[in-house]
């Protein structure tokens, strides 16, 4: 059996085929960049993204042939506004990462709602306020998971699921009903809204795709990547080193205690949602892991590309006291502070391109060491052996000191982006490819494991984030 993956990522969107043994073949990408016409701002053309997103399935279909279910991954709290009769989107939509509702969620705050401008909440009210200010059009809203399933179910099915929606802003915390003061206060009509549906199982048939296969998987991103690395008992966690990083834990029926940020900085999500089972976790948040990489590369010319730097990075046995704090956009988990800035210190006239680039290397390492205290904090686990996918997971000098600094076995996914999987298994247990969750975990298979050395200075790592942070003083001050 097999399961046709849509993954619809924030640069580019991909399909491909994951078959009943985990393996993952004929993919098809393509670029889909977002526009930042202006500081703070990022956006897409929605019909674009879907043409693209589409076109990848259409031809992962025709190489491989015939398959029993398609799943849908997706960057969340991205958000698209489209007319419900032509299909058309109405306005640019607007990215995760779009800041320009910063100003209405300091408003809110004031009245006691606490959003944050990368949630899809004041994203919908703002496109609302330029296209429908009377708020009398027949309009749908969807993250790309909505968008991309309307299109493949040709308008028959408006959905969503929990992993998503529990990052719109627009739920009640334990994910049961949409929250009616804030949709009310943002003027936010219930008709927009998609249905929300379980995680695996069948929507509908995707009449756009030959042979109308049953879209029956959904999941955000780091979900489906904690999914896929088989992180689904209790105690299982994942870090996702991409453009940034995000470390996820899987907790079982009980959702966190605390409603919005716990004391440590992590965040309570929805892990998954099938029938009646409701499975909860907590994510933790580093704000730019693979961006440090690609500055190298494409602002300060010390590198060729990406891949170059593991190598550069070896040819010195250390930094000779060389220290990065990756805080090129904030620091995020456990220390929210947008005003952070990156900081390189310690160095001497000695100091060359390989110590600067190991530096770097091991400052995002350092990082991911402290969202791994930080969700022990917050939960009272111990998580004791790290899975890890992304694109920085294939650095054998990255890998090597996340398992210094953390002092934990690390295990690489034997697949680059685990999202295909994850969302390759969610669909698959709605259609019969595996039979439970403990099939699900059976087929890890991690690509290398790096056992802990010798442990790193975490008191000076500590000692360098104070110094990074609180750079501009007034983002430092805001708190979402």
């Amino acid at each position: 059996m097999s399961i046709l993956v849509i993954d619809l990522g924030t640069s580019a969107v991909r399909a491909a085929v994951v078959h009943d043994d985990a393996s993952v073949t004929h993919e098809v990408r393509a670029a889909t960049l977002p526009d930042s016409p202006a500081p703070g701002l990022v956006e897409f053309d929605a019909a674009a993204y879907a043409e693209a997103a589409l076109g990848c399935a259409r031809s992962a279909l025709a190489a491989h042939g015939p398959v029993d279910g398609v799943g849908v991954t997706n960057q969340r709290a991205s958000t698209i506004v489209w007319d419900r009769a032509t299909g058309e989107p109405l306005a640019p939509a607007q990215g995760w990462q779009d800041l320009r509702t910063v100003g209405d969620c300091l408003v809110l705050a004031a009245d006691g709602i606490r959003l944050a401008p990368n949630q899809s909440a004041t994203k919908i009210a703002n496109i609302l306020d330029q296209v429908d200010p009377d708020r009398s059009r027949d309009l749908c809203f969807g993250s790309p998971d909505s968008w991309i399933i309307w299109q493949l179910t040709e308008g028959a099915h408006h959905v969503s699921d929990l992993t998503n929606a529990g990052v719109w802003g627009l739920l009640r915390p334990d994910g049961s009903h949409y929250d009616v003061a804030v949709m009310e206060r943002l003027r936010i009509p219930a008709s927009i809204l998609p249905r929300i549906v379980d995680s695996s199982g069948s929507v509908g048939e995707a009449t756009a795709l030959e042979g109308a296969p049953p879209v029956c998987g959904i999941a955000g991103d780091q979900q489906a990547s904690l999914i896929g690395q088989g992180g689904v008992h209790p105690g299982t966690a994942k870090i996702t080193f991409g453009t940034g990083g995000m470390l996820d834990v899987c907790l079982g029926p009980d959702r966190p205690s605390f409603d919005g940020r716990g004391t440590a900085g992590t965040f309570p999500i929805a892990c998954w949602r099938r029938g009646e089972e409701t499975v909860w976790g907590v994510e933790a948040i580093m704000l730019s892991a693979g961006t440090n990489v690609e500055w190298l590369v494409e602002d300060l010319g010390i590198l060729d590309r990406p891949e170059s730097s593991a190598a550069l990075a070896a040819s010195v046995p250390d930094t000779e006291g060389v220290v990065y704090v990756p805080a090129l956009l904030g620091l995020g988990t456990p220390r929210w502070d947008y005003g952070a800035r990156g900081a390189l210190l310690g160095l001497t006239r000695g100091s060359g391109r390989a110590h600067v680039v190991r530096a770097v290397l091991e400052g995002v390492a350092e990082r991911g060491a402290d969202l791994v205290e930080a969700a022990e904090a917050d939960t009272g686990l111990t998580l004791e052996t790290l899975r890890i996918d992304g694109g920085m997971s294939t650095n054998p000098v990255f890998v090597q000191h996340l398992a210094d600094a953390t002092q934990r076995p690390v295990e690489v996914s034997p697949v680059t982006e685990a999202t295909a999987l994850g969302a390759g298994f969610l669909a698959g247990l709605a259609v019969g490819t595996w039979s439970d969750w403990d099939d699900v975990a059976s087929a890890w298979r991690p690509a290398r494991r790096h056992e802990p050395g010798a442990p790193t200075d975490r008191d000076r790592w500590r000692d360098a984030v104070d110094r990074a942070a609180g750079w501009h003083s007034d983002l430092s001050a805001l708190d979402f």
